[in-house]
């Protein structure tokens, strides 16, 4: 039962986030503290949403922006190595808080204050906030979103660009944690559940690809909100409920 829930999970929070880019990690992350402990979840979260960005952007390869990716990859490797240096493993409560607060943070911060990832700086800044949320929470999609939402790509540009830079994302999550701060992580994260991770994400990730192919850019903006605001709002009140 518990690998027949674990599937259906990544399989789902693929498939959404094939379609939006982002959400389903948020689902994904949820689901898997219920079941693992935090490293571990961690891990598995990051060898699914790989699979699943990894194989998103080979799917919607011509539409990458490359210079976006590599200057990206700056701002990452600097969040990269103040993590390393704080060797910092996060409560479950303190990353369920995180996990609801970020749609609500990604929204009141004013348009005018976060440069957009097209823009000189921006995508540095997005790798850094990015790496850092994502080492924080193991999620960082709606906060990276708010780097791409606002620029002149269209909605197959910014799925495809976002998951080029997610995928290094959780690269780094996954060496964090599985490797470097020290850990072998517990025998619940088996090569048996690995396997099924990836095979669930590449399936949900590929399923995707119409209903994408069928969105209004205007459309996917809308429901992209809805989908994240309501995500938070639960996690939100578990991260609160667990502290009270």
């Amino acid at each position: 039962m518990a690998l027949l829930s674990f599937a259906a999970l990544a399989l789902a929070t693929s498939f959404i986030s094939g379609i939006f880019g982002m959400a389903g990690g948020m689902l994904l992350m949820g689901g898997l503290l219920l079941l693992f402990p935090v490293a571990d979840a961690m891990v598995l979260h990051g060898i699914t949403q790989m699979a699943s960005n990894g194989w998103r952007a080979i799917l919607w390869h011509r539409y990458i922006v490359w210079p976006i990716v590599g200057r990206y990859a700056l701002g990452l490797i600097s969040a990269g190595a103040l993590f390393l240096s704080l060797h910092l493993v996060p409560d479950q409560r303190f990353v369920f808080l995180i996990l609801g607060a970020l749609p609500f943070i990604s929204r009141v911060i004013p348009a005018r204050w976060l440069p957009q990832a097209t823009r000189r700086g921006g995508a540095e800044l997005c790798g850094f906030v990015g790496t850092s949320f994502q080492l924080l929470s193991g999620v960082s999609g709606p906060l990276v979103d708010v780097f791409f939402v606002r620029t002149p790509l269209d909605r197959r540009a910014i799925v495809a660009t976002k998951a080029a830079c997610q995928v290094i994302t959780h690269l780094a999550k996954l060496l964090y944690f599985g490797v470097l701060i020290g850990g072998a992580t517990s025998a619940s994260v088996s090569p048996l559940i690995m396997v099924l991770a990836v095979g669930c994400a590449i399936i949900g990730t590929t399923l995707a690809r119409g209903f994408l192919e069928r969105l209004s850019d205007h459309n996917f903006r809308r429901y992209t909100w809805w989908v994240v605001m309501s995500v938070g709002a639960v996690y939100l009140a578990r991260g609160v409920s667990a502290f009270v």
